[in-house]
């Protein structure tokens, strides 16, 4: 499989249909979901990862070490670019995630493993933090499929 590396300056969300948005990958638990036989019917249903090095550095590899690593894991969702989600260098696609769908005590990003949900409108309909296994937002997705 090849993997779907690329710079997210090409992203147009609405063209996407249903998103799920990572910062940064617990690959484990984004692997079993993306193989689920479930969530292959629903063929709208895209996961999108996007390593990010601001939480204690946990992300330090460049983007051919970034590749390397998915490929030899033969994972099925689309990776992009090493980004930043916080602060003045945040990618816009992340100000606008935040700004839809803010946070507990603040719109930041708070750790690795925060999760979005966003329709086949490009519209976000629900965050989730790092302690949320994506596993357990299969009935939030059907919500949208």
């Amino acid at each position: 499989m090849t993997i779907a590396y690329r710079t997210l300056s090409k992203l147009v969300v609405p063209a996407l249909g249903n998103l799920f948005c990572v910062a940064r990958v617990n690959l484990s638990t984004i692997k079993m979901a993306s193989n689920n036989p479930d969530y292959k019917s629903a063929t709208s249903l895209r996961i999108l990862a996007f390593p990010c090095n601001q939480f204690a550095g946990q992300e330090p590899g460049n983007s051919e070490d970034i590749v390397c690593f998915m490929n030899e894991r033969k994972v099925n969702f689309d990776m992009f670019e090493k980004i930043d989600v916080n602060g003045d260098s945040a990618h816009p696609l992340w100000k606008f995630l935040k700004h839809k769908q803010g946070g507990t005590l603040g719109n930041f990003i708070k750790w690795n493993f925060t999760k979005f949900i966003v329709d086949k409108n490009g519209v976000p309909v629900e965050r989730h933090g790092p302690n949320t296994d994506p596993i357990n937002l299969v009935k939030s997705l059907e919500n949208y499929w």
